[in-house]
């Protein structure tokens, strides 16, 4: 399976506390995501506020590629989106 992330902007939404961002499967666009608790919990956001999200995000965007790229894998390339709990996991075998 071909997995790769174009380097655009992630996409913030408030409404769902998400932060969204492209992945391309075997040439597919897809959108995937992770959550605000995710960013929170494993990679340093000091709130759901946009600016915290998108930095936090930005900051440790390879570690969440890696986690999605292993979740795409795993679900056979559907969309994905990365919750705290799936995070844990990935971090806590990828170093074992």
């Amino acid at each position: 399976m071909q997995i790769s992330f174009p380097k655009e902007a992630p996409e913030y939404s408030g409404r769902e506390l998400i932060v969204a961002f492209p992945a391309v499967v075997n040439g597919e666009r897809i959108w995937c995501s992770i959550t605000a608790e995710a960013l929170e919990d494993h990679f340093g956001a000091a709130s759901p506020r946009l600016e915290d999200m998108v930095g936090a995000f930005d900051a440790h965007r390879p570690r969440i590629e890696a986690a999605t790229r292993r979740l795409l894998s795993e679900t056979g390339g559907q969309c994905a989106r990365l919750r705290s709990g799936y995070v844990r996991f990935y971090e806590a075998n990828a170093r074992a």
